[in-house]
C-alpha cells in the first residue's frame, strides 16, 4: 500500500462514496440548478430568499463533490483486514490509556458513515504509533503538547458496519 494523504478506505466504503459522488455531479447538480433557476423566476435576486439558500445548498454540494474526488483520488482501498490482532487499517482497536480503555476505528471516517464511532487516521500520532502493533504489546507517541502518552493495545479486530 502507498503512503497517501487519505489513507485508507474498504472497497465498500469507496463504492458508496463513488455513488453518493455519481449522484450528486448527475442527479444532484440537476436538481440544484432546477432550484435556482425556479428562484431566479421570482424576480429581485437581492431579497430572494428562495435565491439564496438555493445558492448555499449549491456551494455546500459542490464543496461536498470535490471532498469526495479528493478522497477516492488520494485513499488506499483495500479489503478489511484479516482478523490476526495486529492493528491496521479498517480495524476496530481498543486501547489502554491513563488507566481507562478506549475503542475506536483506525483509517478513514467515511468508513464508518454514518455511525458515532470515534475514528483515528494510521496517519496521526496515535495512529502511527499502535499501527502494525499486536494485542498486548505496548507504545508510546508524543501529544501535541509535547507530553509522551503510553498506549497498550488491548483489542483489534476487523471493523464491519
Amino acid at each position: 500500500m502507498t503512503e497517501t494523504a487519505a489513507g485508507f478506505l474498504t472497497q465498500e466504503a469507496h463504492d458508496r462514496l463513488k455513488a453518493e459522488l455519481d449522484q450528486l455531479t448527475g442527479e444532484g447538480r440537476l436538481e440544484i440548478a432546477r432550484k435556482i433557476e425556479e428562484a431566479r423566476e421570482e424576480g429581485d435576486l437581492k431579497e430572494n430568499g428562495g435565491y439564496h439558500a438555493a445558492r448555499e445548498e449549491q456551494g455546500k454540494m459542490e464543496a461536498r463533490i470535490r471532498q469526495i474526488t479528493e478522497l477516492l483520488q488520494t485513499a488506499t482501498v483495500g479489503e478489511t483486514p484479516a482478523d490476526d490482532g495486529i492493528v491496521e487499517p479498517g480495524m476496530l482497536v481498543t486501547v489502554e490509556m491513563f488507566g481507562d480503555e478506549e475503542t475506536f476505528l483506525l483509517g478513514n471516517r467515511e468508513i464508518a458513515d454514518g455511525s458515532d464511532l470515534q475514528v483515528f487516521s494510521e496517519k496521526s500520532a496515535m495512529g502511527a504509533a499502535i499501527n502494525g502493533k499486536s494485542v498486548g504489546e505496548t507504545t508510546s507517541y508524543e501529544a501535541p503538547n509535547g507530553k509522551t502518552i503510553d498506549v497498550k493495545v488491548l483489542a483489534a479486530k476487523p471493523y464491519s458496519a
